[in-house]
């Protein structure tokens, strides 16, 4: 028998409209991973972004997610205390779901035209009709979660991020609504009757049926090496300014301290059963395509030499030369010599275990390099509340709120309160790529949240915000955008950083135009 769980129903007042539905306790080694609870629903409530300006509160709540043999399917409420007039859009981010150990991501199934599968809409374009004393139900559909995932982070509904939402496995699915009354109640004349919900036909994936997969990219950066990690796939990026005098290949004294220390970071994190290493270099773009092709080689040539004599002769070396073909800055602009000096670099990139299990140890014993060391702990539990204040900056008649870290498997979710104190609605500047460190990565600094970063000052890295690459060039950043706020409203809003080790209890917050916040407390 399938597992069956009651929906609430609670009803709450909002004025009749039309709608489109926008839709760790302990580490791992020190006594196993927490005992995963199932407490639905799971509930979230604040201000939501809406295409109209009417941005008013709204409560959302997952009441089930279910694996089945063919699907995840998520099962979730909408109500809205205080109403709003007309056709709205939920503007935050699509539904995804995280797991936040292996950093894989799934999104919703849909088909050809870009209809999501679930919870049809009356009139087949999306909307659905929101009446005062009525909470709507629906479903959508996910790929299947692998069965070792019991745990996922929900973002999408523009309340931030839903941590340690359980996975129940069931037999089949729950049956598709008897007699949906969604389309008996299309105007704001003719409202339910009190406390009905309003429940909607339902559509299972056709042979049409897409869903974006995809995996958490992170990047953290140094002054002297980056790490940028996209599923089992990592990079390690030693910055040539640091390796080699200038047009020269040979490795000066410093830089054979750097490559033992990566040599020390790829020994413990190169998965075993694919010992390849691929050994890159990269030169800006002065000079003429043949002589930075040759240059590149030969520092990538140099680089492989001292790296074999480190960790020996069990691992596969290949070598490469790009020459100035990848370049991970924008040169040619106000800060073109930092560009130049970013994109000069060599490159270890490699395939490293992914695991389904956190895991805190240091392989390394501290002498890899920081910036390659992937920092994991159990999924965050549950929290409707965020819990104080920890930091606030004021800029423009904006106000920013910065509430602890929270450790989430191998991330960390950084939570904000961004709130209008004027009397006017306003478009705030965030920063953006404007906030980007001089040759600084673009990719890893887009929307209006790119410009913050997370620095620990005693270690002297720096952790960008995460991207979600789903393949074909097709990205989203980790984080909620920040739309025109309306006068006096407070939103939520949240960016995912890679995690810190264990022992960092607090960390600066730069956060673009508002400045760097420092001491926030990182919550384990």
């Amino acid at each position: 028998m399938a597992r069956k769980r009651a929906l609430s129903a609670t009803a709450l007042l909002a004025s009749g409209a039309l709608l489109l539905s926008g839709c760790s306790t302990g580490w791992f080694g020190g006594g196993g991973p927490p005992e995963v609870t199932e407490e639905f629903p799971y509930t979230k409530e604040g201000v939501i972004f809406q295409d109209t300006g009417q941005d008013d509160e709204m409560r959302f709540s997952i009441t089930g997610l279910e694996r089945t043999d063919d699907h995840t399917v998520m099962y979730y409420e909408i109500e809205y205390p205080d109403g709003f007039e007309g056709a709205n859009r939920n503007l935050s981010m699509a539904h995804t779901l995280v797991d936040p150990v292996s950093g894989r991501v799934w999104r919703q199934y849909h088909d050809a035209d870009g209809l999501k599968y679930g919870s049809v809409s009356p009139n087949g374009d999306g909307l659905y009709p929101v009446h005062d004393g009525a909470v709507n139900e629906y479903r959508r559909y996910f790929p299947r979660i692998p069965d070792e995932v019991e745990q996922v982070t929900f973002i999408g509904s523009g309340l931030g991020a839903m941590t340690g939402i359980p996975i129940q496995d069931v037999d089949e699915e729950r049956p598709d609504p008897e007699d949906p009354n969604g389309p008996d109640h299309l105007t704001a004349d003719d409202p339910p009757p009190s406390g009905e919900n309003l429940v909607f036909e339902n559509r299972r994936p056709g042979e049409d049926a897409s869903a974006d997969e995809g995996e958490v990219e992170s990047f953290v950066d140094s002054e002297i090496a980056s790490t940028t990690r996209d599923g089992d796939t990592e990079t390690i990026s030693l910055h040539s300014d640091v390796m080699f005098e200038f047009d020269e290949y040979e490795l000066t004294a410093e830089a054979e301290e750097v490559v033992r220390r990566a040599a020390a970071s790829l020994a413990a994190n190169v998965d075993p059963d694919d010992p390849e290493i691929t050994v890159i270099g990269h030169t800006d773009g002065k000079g003429t395509d043949a002589y930075n092709q040759t240059l590149s080689e030969k520092r990538a040539e140099t680089v492989r030499d001292l790296l074999r004599e480190e960790i020996g002769g069990d691992y596969s070396y290949v070598v490469e030369g790009r020459g100035s073909k990848e370049p991970v800055a924008r040169e040619g602009g106000p800060d073109d010599e930092q560009a130049r000096a970013r994109n000069r670099r060599v490159e270890f990139s490699y395939t490293v275990t992914r695991s389904s299990e956190a895991d805190t140890e240091d392989e390394t014993d501290g002498e890899g390099l920081g910036v390659a060391d992937r920092n994991v702990s159990w999924p965050a539990p549950f929290e409707a509340d965020n819990g104080s204040v920890a930091a606030s900056a004021e800029k423009d008649g904006v106000k920013l709120d910065v509430y602890p870290l929270r450790r989430d498997g191998a991330y960390v979710i950084g939570t904000v309160d961004i709130t209008n104190t004027t009397d006017e609605a306003l478009t705030p500047d965030m920063g953006g790529l404007d906030a980007l460190p001089a040759g600084g990565p673009e990719q890893f600094s887009k929307g209006t949240l790119g410009g913050f970063q997370l620095l620990e000052p005693e270690k002297g890295l720096v952790r960008y915000v995460a991207q979600m690459n789903f393949g074909d060039g097709k990205r989203s950043g980790f984080a909620e955008e920040v739309h025109r706020l309306q006068p006096g409203n407070t939103y939520e809003l949240v960016a995912v950083f890679p995690a810190p080790s264990a022992d960092v209890e607090e960390m600066t917050l730069r956060a673009g135009p508002f400045g760097e916040l420092e001491g926030i407390p990182v919550q384990n």
